[in-house]
C-alpha cells in the first residue's frame, strides 16, 4: 500500500458518540436521547428518514467550539439539528469508509449544507460560521443500534 494510503488510514483513536438526537418533526425542538435504533432509513424517530445519502446526519464535537468562537454565541448540539455528535475523530478523513458506530454501520456521503435557519437559531452570522463545519450526511449500509458512548471505528483501518 502507497505511503499516502497508510496515512489516510491511520487514526489515532476511535471516536466517541458523544450525543444522539431525533427530529419528531419539522421545526420541533429536537429530543435527546441516549440511544437510537439505525433504520434503512435513518434513525426511528426521526422525521427526516428519508433514506438513500442523506438517512443520518453526523457533526463532529470539536466542531461546535469553532461555530460559537465564529459568532460570539453559545452553540449547543441541539441548536443545530443533527442526529449524532461523534468526538476524537477527524469525520472528514472518515469520507469513503465504512463506520462502525454500535451495531450499526454507516458511510459518509457528502458534507451537510447549513440552512437559513441558523441565523434565526445562532444569531446573525451563523449560516456562515457553520459552512465547512455543519457535519456529514451519512447512508445507512447496515441497521443497529446506537448509544451515547458508544466507539466509532472503521472498516478500513490497517
Amino acid at each position: 500500500m502507497s505511503e499516502i494510503r497508510t496515512l489516510m488510514r491511520s487514526h489515532p483513536h476511535p471516536g466517541t458518540v458523544d450525543w444522539i438526537g431525533l427530529r419528531p418533526a419539522r421545526l420541533a425542538p429536537i429530543q435527546s436521547v441516549t440511544e437510537a435504533e439505525v433504520t434503512e432509513k435513518g434513525l426511528a424517530g426521526d422525521h427526516y428518514r428519508s433514506g438513500g445519502p442523506r438517512a443520518v446526519t453526523l457533526i463532529q464535537a470539536e466542531h461546535l467550539p469553532v461555530i460559537a468562537a465564529l459568532t460570539g454565541q453559545s452553540v449547543t448540539a441541539e441548536m443545530l439539528r443533527r442526529n449524532i455528535v461523534i468526538s476524537g475523530i477527524n469525520l472528514t478523513a472518515l469520507r469513503h469508509d465504512i463506520l462502525h458506530i454500535g451495531t450499526a454501520r454507516l458511510k459518509l456521503t457528502k458534507p451537510c449544507a447549513p440552512c437559513s435557519r441558523m441565523e434565526k437559531v445562532i444569531g446573525p452570522g451563523g449560516y456562515n460560521a457553520m459552512r465547512g463545519h455543519g457535519g456529514w450526511y451519512a447512508e445507512v449500509i447496515q441497521p443497529g443500534l446506537v448509544h451515547t458512548k458508544d466507539a466509532l471505528t472503521t472498516m478500513n483501518a490497517p
